[in-house]
């Protein structure tokens, strides 16, 4: 079952500026399930973008920040398998271990796929 789409203006959250989301990018989002529309425009968006990869903390492997020019949080914590003192973005709490980014990574905990 096959829709048409059309040419829509919307405004852009950051700038107020309209931009059109076009019948070919209605097309994508519904092909890749997303159900909201873009509430930035290109160049907001990119921008966005551009931010996040460059903040101090850094491109955060895509996941989560939202805030421009957030700093998050960070806990002081000792890694339960090699015992060096780190820094980790949660609450640390005394019922579940804390490990530091290479006793993570080398476990295989940063390279999970998502299902």
């Amino acid at each position: 079952m096959s829709m048409s789409y059309q040419d829509r203006t919307l405004t852009c959250v950051e700038c107020s500026q309209p931009f059109t989301f076009s019948a070919d990018d209605q097309e994508y989002h519904a092909q890749r399930g997303y159900s909201n529309e873009p509430k930035r425009c290109p160049t907001c968006r990119q921008s966005r973008r551009d931010n996040r990869s460059t903040s101090s903390y850094g491109s955060g492997g895509g996941y989560g920040g939202g805030g421009g020019g957030y700093q998050r949080e960070m806990y002081p914590a000792v890694c339960a398998q090699c015992g060096i003192q780190t820094e980790v973005p949660f609450q640390p709490r005394n019922d579940r271990p804390v490990y530091c980014r290479d006793c993570y990574n080398r476990a295989g905990g940063g390279s999970r796929q998502r299902r």
